[in-house]
């Protein structure tokens, strides 16, 4: 986990963006999944639908559960190397993986992340949390 800002922060302009606010209720992470697959889809990034809206509905429903019922933010930026996800939950809490057991039914969204994540980590003051998914090269994509 990185602490500060995304690496898109630093790059030039995103190429495609979307930003939704909401109030937290659980039917909001399926929402999100849908906005984002058809963004990402109508962005001609369909190679990342799987993994970008996994990380949505794991950072949008960490945010639903653990952020204290404030408004939350998702924002999607297509740059030329990368895939950025932010929420903004308002929250000073930083998430902590955790390691889930076998049998328990949550516990694993960090894991995700960081597992399909380039990067990922939380703004200085808490409140956004981020991933950056690299976008597949054009060679993987005429491989696949």
């Amino acid at each position: 986990m990185t602490k500060g800002l995304p690496p898109a922060a630093n790059r030039s302009a995103a190429l495609h963006s979307f930003t939704v606010g909401f109030a937290p209720a659980e039917y909001r992470v399926r929402q999100m999944r849908r906005i984002t697959y058809a963004n990402l889809c109508h962005w001609g990034l369909d190679d990342l639908t799987d993994a970008a809206t996994l990380v949505v509905s794991e950072l949008v429903t960490n945010a639903i559960q653990h952020a204290g019922g404030g408004p939350v933010s998702l924002s999607v930026e297509h740059h030329p190397c990368e895939l950025l996800v932010e929420v903004t939950d308002g929250s000073q809490v930083v998430p902590v993986p955790r390691q889930a057991g076998d049998d328990d039914e949550s516990g694993r969204g960090l894991f995700l992340i960081a597992a399909m994540a380039e990067a990922w980590g939380v703004s200085e003051d808490g409140g956004t949390k981020w991933c950056s998914l690299p976008l597949p090269t054009d060679n993987s994509r005429r491989s696949a």
